[in-house]
């Protein structure tokens, strides 16, 4: 069984997949920390050096290698379910569990990490929000594509992984 977790960036698909993976002593894969663990360069860098079309090429290689992992969370970049055929194999490969929060609380937790975006580096803080908004009306519709839909700001980590432990596949 493959869980796909899926949402804005910020959204807390890190921290979920860690305690998801724990909680269901499943392997636990950040699809952002395998990129530059392979490419030795962060993706910011990378953005800037090479630009996003290639980043999303690569992004997606990475994802279709999730096909051979069984018994794993996978915690997607934000901007993976939005290229490409990438939702849909997602979708087919696995569980998609999308990490929804309001734009306020979103734009609160990017605040501080905002210049670690590539997407948002340069926007200025009293512009963040607004650029929040339009990027997520973009990408809600491949999030809202997900199996499931769950509520970040309120999220119970155990109810979740009793979810998934009762589906069919889950061992």
């Amino acid at each position: 069984m493959r869980i796909y977790l899926i949402g804005y960036m910020a959204s807390g698909k890190s921290n979920l997949g860690r305690l998801l993976s724990e909680e269901l002593r499943f392997r636990f894969i950040d699809l952002d920390s395998m990129f530059e663990e392979r490419y030795k360069v962060t993706i910011l860098d990378f953005f800037e050096r090479y630009g996003e079309e290639l980043f999303r090429k690569i992004e997606q290689k990475l994802l279709y290698e999730t096909a051979g992992y069984d018994n794993t969370v996978i915690a997607t970049g934000g901007g993976t379910p939005c290229f490409f055929d990438n939702m849909e194999f997602i979708n087919t490969s696995g569980t998609s569990i999308y990490l929804r929060w309001e734009i306020p609380e979103l734009t609160e937790r990017l605040r501080h990490i905002r210049k670690k975006r590539p997407i948002l580096k340069t926007i200025d803080p009293e512009n963040l929000e607004n650029t929040v908004s339009n990027h997520l009306k973009q990408r809600s519709v491949y999030y809202e594509r997900a199996h499931v839909t769950v509520d970040g700001a309120n999220l119970n980590t155990g109810k979740l992984a009793d979810w998934i432990r009762h589906q069919p596949g889950s061992g």
